[in-house]
């Protein structure tokens, strides 16, 4: 059985955090930079939301706001689902489903964020370890909710 620990071991560790108070305009080049579709926004060792693509594109630029003078903390999510470590990949994917997600917040037993499960680290589980998965209903399921997705 495939776990959060095992996503997180074959991803590497993250480099794409942003703090709170910088600007979506910088955010929007960090996403660039780092060609990822979400940022992890700390303040310090504080974990305190996700600013994604989508968060731009409903929160700035169909809110009429400018990326130049709004900061991330004003349009980040920050009700992102929790995983943990020992959490199996199948409870990762219905969690997805349940919440209408493309992320999840994986936390230790301390309940401290080490990082987030994507749709996408979820969809190459499957497609990777596909002997240990129905993997074409998970797959089916992953895909038809990367098509529904809230965040």
């Amino acid at each position: 059985m495939r776990t959060v620990q095992d996503i997180l071991e074959s991803k590497p560790q993250p480099f794409n955090i942003i703090a709170p108070h910088q600007l979506v305009i910088d955010a929007l080049h960090m996403l660039n930079s780092v060609n990822l579709s979400y940022l992890i926004v700390m303040d310090g060792d504080d974990y305190k939301g996700i600013f994604s693509e989508r968060d731009y594109s409903r929160n700035v630029i169909l809110k009429g706001r400018s990326s130049a003078t709004t900061t991330v903390q004003e349009v980040m999510t920050v009700d992102i689902p929790i995983v943990h470590l020992i959490d199996s990949v199948e409870h990762c994917i219905n969690m997805i489903n349940l919440y209408k997600t493309r992320y999840l917040l994986a936390c230790n037993e301390v309940d401290k964020v080490v990082g987030v499960i994507t749709i996408h680290d979820l969809l190459r589980q499957v497609i990777n370890y596909r002997g240990e998965f129905d993997s074409n209903a998970l797959a089916h399921q992953l895909i038809d909710q990367d098509e529904r997705s809230v965040y």
